[in-house]
């Protein structure tokens, strides 16, 4: 752990200079604490630009496990581009190495150490589950299904189609036993996150989600931002 941590600091002095700083999201516990052969990417808070935000991505290799360190102040709304940016040149480069992978670096408060969630195979959509599902004749019909919607002020909604109540109600502290009740026949949860939600939610949400031990249901690798 010591190895990868201290290629992190290296790279991050190299690439962005000390007048700049990612506060990177916090979890309670990760189960990945350790990675080899990687390169860096930041996004930073950035005021003074336009659009809120930078990406550094001088020192990525194409054929690494990339680490991708996201100020945990930044919207959705704000990473979500830069992230299927940078998805797309990895996926898109000659030079690509198979089994290499991608993971966001975040604080591990537990262990007092990094900690990292992957997030290779996610696919991000830039409108509502509701929406995309509407236009593709597969989901039109598709029973099993239930959109997971993370809203402002931490209020969270799970559509049960076909039963009573239609719509769950929940917040974080109660969102697995809640999930878990619904943990009986084979479904797939969609999850949607309100565009101004911060990073450091959205973090948090996926941390939650990645402590589940479902039998029956499964997690989409697609997601999705609404407003």
């Amino acid at each position: 752990m010591k190895n990868t941590y201290l290629l992190v600091i290296l790279l991050f002095l190299i690439s962005c200079g000390k007048d700049k700083v990612v506060q990177l999201p916090e979890i309670d516990h990760s189960d990945i604490s350790e990675i080899h052969d990687v390169s860096a990417a930041y996004l930073f808070y950035d005021e003074s630009n336009p659009e809120g935000i930078e990406l550094n991505r001088k020192n990525l290799i194409s054929t690494t496990n990339w680490l991708v360190n996201v100020d945990k102040r930044l919207t959705l709304k704000q990473v979500i581009p830069q992230l299927k940016f940078l998805q797309n040149k990895k996926q898109t480069s000659e030079h690509k190495k198979e089994g290499t992978k991608n993971y966001f670096t975040c604080n591990d408060t537990s262990k007092k150490t990094l900690g990292f969630i992957e997030f290779s195979n996610l696919v991000y959509h830039e409108e509502s589950s509701e929406t995309y599902m509407s236009k593709i004749s597969e989901f039109k019909e598709a029973k099993n299904i239930k959109p997971v919607s993370f809203n402002l002020d931490g209020e969270i909604s799970i559509i049960n189609p076909n039963s009573e109540p239609f719509i769950i109600m929940t917040n974080k502290n109660e969102l697995l036993n809640d999930l878990k009740k619904l943990d009986t026949i084979q479904t797939t949860l969609y999850l949607n996150f309100n565009e101004q939600l911060s990073f450091q939610d959205y973090i948090t949400y996926k941390s939650i989600i990645l402590k589940s031990d479902f039998k029956h249901l499964k997690i989409s690798n697609q997601e999705f931002l609404h407003n």
